[in-house]
């Protein structure tokens, strides 16, 4: 089985809007579409509600586990909503990581999420995998849009 999940898009933004848009908590939650609560802050947890139509009743928590400045962002997050569509923390966890790459014409943005096979057992790993592939393709998307909008 596959571990993870690896999207490359290369965005018309400089390396540092790139990086305010995935690391500044309000514009993250503008393209990604989740109203988070409080900053991304190294070694905390942050968490929000779905904004995306049809999903408001979810809700997302992630821990930060890096924050290198332009290069790299990254956090832990329960990939597997449950019964009520919620993704809390606790056990069931994969990595996000988000790679920038300086480029003349801008920034390839890279998008790793790994650990789908350490998901329990009684999880169907594979599923979680697809949905989240479709996810961050939809993302990588949003992201384009976002950065090379403004």
């Amino acid at each position: 089985m596959e571990d993870r999940i690896v999207k490359t898009i290369d965005l018309k933004a400089t390396v540092e809007r790139v990086w305010r848009a995935i690391t500044d908590h309000n514009e993250f939650g503008e393209w990604f579409r989740v109203a988070l609560e409080k900053p991304f802050v190294l070694g905390e947890k942050t968490e929000g509600n779905i904004t995306y139509p049809g999903y408001e009743h979810m809700r997302l928590e992630a821990v930060v586990k890096t924050m290198n400045k332009n290069a790299l962002f990254a956090f832990t997050w329960c990939p597997v909503p449950d019964e009520t569509g919620n993704a809390p923390l606790g056990g069931m966890e994969t990595r996000v990581e988000f790679k920038l790459e300086p480029l003349k014409s801008g920034t390839r943005l890279t998008i790793i999420e790994s650990g789908f096979a350490s998901l329990p057992a009684g999880v169907s790993r594979e599923e979680a995998l697809h949905r989240n592939a479709e996810g961050w393709e939809a993302q990588v998307q949003n992201i384009a849009a976002h950065v090379e909008s403004q």
